[in-house]
């Protein structure tokens, strides 16, 4: 009989999934150690050793059904998986999933089924599979209410996505603005979204540029303050989604753009794939020696 703490050892220790882990230990007798090999013999224990790898490429998406709407990121190590059919099924197969259960946070998300499987295995059985290291990194459901419209729009085969909610207006407004989020990474949609400490940044950077310009050297730091506030409408221009330059229309702003159909933004979200990761800075000529002397 295989006791339930040992199967989750296992799969603690080898990172492959339940079913696995129960056939390994039936096969050996319960055997721990000779468990493992089993496993490694099988290439299932694979996604162990990937765990500590960094994974920065991969897709994001978004999947829109009736009044609820979902943008997720999934991370690979390298493009070629990124257009692998099993790692797009795989994304497919989770929107339909997160759609469905609405999941309150990631570990939730990750307990999902998908066929038997929950995500968490599914990631650590296609780890080992496609032989990168995979990761769910994120995700948020959305939803709207009838007389609201959904935009959404893929930059770059899904190196960006793009969401957005609006009151009024209508399908190719929707989309305008999600393109627009997605080619111009605005921070916030209005000023009210900025962090303060980015504007507080902002403004500091600002008045150092003011007082480092000779004609300025003798003005009284109030002045200072109030030049450099006038000056932080550029930087609003740049960050703020609702005050960007149209980029099909550079006469108008989008806020212009959304008042000219009757529309407001109620939400807009954007996933650039691998933002906020470091990705790994490879040797590869000492990967190569190293490869040649393991030979």
């Amino acid at each position: 009989m295989i006791k339930a703490s040992d199967v989750k050892e296992l799969r603690e220790k080898t990172g492959a999934g339940m079913m696995d882990c129960k056939k390994a230990l039936t096969e050996v007798d319960g055997d721990m150690e000779k468990a493992i090999d089993w496993l490694r013999e099988k290439g299932i224990a694979k996604a162990e050793k990937k765990a500590s790898r960094i994974a920065a490429e991969g897709l994001a998406t978004v999947k829109v059904d009736g009044n609820k709407a979902v943008i997720l990121e999934v991370n690979c190590e390298t493009d070629f998986v990124a257009s692998n059919e099993n790692f797009t099924g795989f994304i497919d197969e989770l929107a339909e999933a997160l759609l469905k259960n609405n999941p309150k946070d990631m570990d939730e998300a990750n307990e999902l089924d998908l066929g038997g499987e929950t995500v968490s295995e599914r990631i650590i059985s296609l780890t080992a599979k496609i032989g990168e290291k995979l990761s769910f990194r994120r995700f948020e459901v959305v939803e709207k209410n009838d007389d609201e419209i959904f935009g959404s729009y893929l930059h770059l085969g899904g190196k960006i996505a793009s969401l957005v909610v609006l009151n009024g207006g209508n399908e190719e407004v929707a989309k305008d603005v999600a393109m627009q989020d997605a080619a111009m990474s605005p921070v916030g949609v209005t000023r009210e979204d900025i962090p303060e400490e980015m504007v507080e940044r902002e403004k500091e950077v600002i008045k150092e540029q003011i007082k480092n310009d000779e004609k300025n050297a003798k003005k009284p730091e109030d002045v200072i303050e109030k030049m450099a506030v006038g000056k932080l409408n550029k930087f609003y221009k740049e960050v703020c989604l609702v005050e960007q330059e149209f980029i099909k229309d550079s006469s108008l702003t989008i806020e212009k753009y959304l008042e000219s159909n009757n529309a407001t933004i109620v939400k807009a979200c954007r996933y650039a794939v691998g933002e906020g990761i470091e990705k790994r800075q490879e040797d590869f000529a000492s990967e190569v020696m190293s490869q040649i002397q393991n030979a």
